[in-house]
């Protein structure tokens, strides 16, 4: 009865870096896979950013969805920074690797806010959208600055 629970444990473990091993069997597939996440959250935080600055026309509805779908995506390309990927087509440093705790809180601060610029961009306020945006820009350009080749 001893054995059963720890190797039920580490079968679940097995179980769970299943589907990131079969996703990226190459080290290119991480770097693409990361690569495409961070394009289309560029867009859908450009779309967002562009109506909070007045860059264009503000469209709640638009808002609503580009907000909706930066914070989905804010979840995505973290599984992307596998062993293996800091080398290739990527303008990923080191650090990542290295201070892997620190990469993790920015990879945690973006998806909490845009959860909140989520949940301001539900509302149809564009005071409330601007508020909250801020934040999930300086995480961006504070990430971007420690841990990406520029």
């Amino acid at each position: 009865m001893k054995m059963i629970a720890p190797l039920a444990l580490a079968l679940a473990a097995g179980t769970l870096t299943i589907p990131a091993l079969a996703q990226f069997q190459k080290p290119e597939d991480a770097i693409k896979y990361r690569k495409a996440s961070m394009t289309l959250m560029a867009h859908h935080a450009g779309r967002v950013g562009g109506m909070a600055s007045g860059r264009i026309p503000f469209d709640a509805k638009g808002a609503a969805d580009s907000a909706a779908a930066l914070e989905a995506l804010s979840r995505l390309p973290w599984e992307g920074y596998t062993p293996g990927s800091d080398k290739g087509d990527t303008r990923a440093l080191p650090a990542i690797w290295t201070e892997s705790a620190k990469f993790k809180e920015y990879g945690d601060k973006l998806i909490a806010d845009t959860a909140k610029v989520s949940a301001a961009a539900k509302t149809g306020n564009l005071d409330a959208i601007r508020a909250s945006f801020g934040a999930v820009g300086q995480t961006c350009k504070a990430c971007h600055d420690d841990f990406r080749k520029n």
